[in-house]
């Protein structure tokens, strides 16, 4: 079957087109072209075309935000058909090392042979979550952290908002002996289900639709990669999922949206660390 891509161009602000290019690769692009003073990326068409749009708008009119005039990046969509972008794309994506344990490769190429690091093997495209975005290398660093502080002892773990699975799959082989992984995309789920078998993860990982007030229990571990206007409706049932002495990441911050963040859960949580790439603010928080 011949596809159709979506194209979008995104005139932007020097300072803000990584973000935007990080963004979009997260989103779902397999591959962006960076130009001087603008973003080019593509996506394949799907049912779901509308959700895409909306969530490229709401993250351009954040990153907006931070501008001191207050400039809003400008996107134009376009219709283009079937061409060798399909295979050509691939060659800008690169195994990553990300931590201290891990290397984060498309199925298609092997990480370099680096001896104590896990490899987590992510097919790009179609859902949020594949290991090139300051928000997810950050929470892969803060997993790494709470794994040391657990030890030996065998935890388990609660991934608000899977996408890829991505973190899922990194607490697996972090020693999570069960992880709730859940999303309310469907697409996302599937997305997150093949890279979990990829990577031998299934029977440690229980993937649900289920919303976060459905679930029951409370777990040492909870990440929320998520933005921050979700985090802060979230927020009393997040507090819930969060067992005593327990630890919860939060990310998908822009730094003018983190005091919003630390005031609302500084009630049950301590900040025990903050960690800042580019914009994003990524918050490792200890229940009291």
């Amino acid at each position: 079957m011949t596809e159709s891509w979506l194209k979008l161009s995104v005139q932007a602000k020097a300072s803000q087109l990584d973000a935007i290019a990080n963004f979009l690769i997260e989103r779902g692009s397999p591959g962006v072209v960076m130009k001087q003073r603008g973003v080019e990326a593509s996506f394949i068409r799907l049912c779901s075309d509308d959700v895409l749009r909306r969530d490229v708008e709401e993250f351009l009119a954040d990153i907006s935000k931070l501008s001191t005039n207050g400039a809003r990046p400008i996107a134009r969509w376009s219709v283009i058909g079937a061409t060798n972008w399909q295979n050509s794309w691939k060659r800008f994506i690169k195994p990553r090392r990300i931590g201290k344990r891990f290397w984060v490769t498309p199925p298609w190429l092997k990480p370099p042979n680096f001896r104590r690091r896990e490899v987590i093997t992510i097919e790009p495209g179609m859902a949020f979550g594949t290991g090139t975005h300051a928000t997810t290398r950050s929470c892969l660093e803060y997993l790494e952290r709470v794994a040391e502080i657990f030890g030996t002892r065998r935890f388990t773990a609660l991934d608000v908002g899977t996408g890829a699975g991505i973190l899922a799959i990194a607490l697996v082989k972090l020693g999570a002996r069960q992880v709730w992984a859940i999303d309310n995309d469907p697409i996302a789920l599937e997305v997150a289900r093949q890279n979990i078998a990829a990577n031998d993860a299934l029977k440690r990982v229980r993937l649900s639709g289920k919303g976060l007030n459905e679930l029951r229990g409370r777990f040492p571990l909870v990440v929320a990669n998520l933005t921050a206007e979700t985090l802060l409706g979230l927020a009393p049932v997040l507090e819930r999922r969060v067992s005593a002495r327990g630890f919860l990441i939060l990310s998908g911050i822009l730094h003018t949206q983190s005091s919003a963040i630390v005031q609302r859960f500084a009630d049950r949580f301590n900040v025990a660390s903050r960690r800042r790439r580019q914009e994003w603010i990524t918050l490792l928080l200890q229940r009291k």
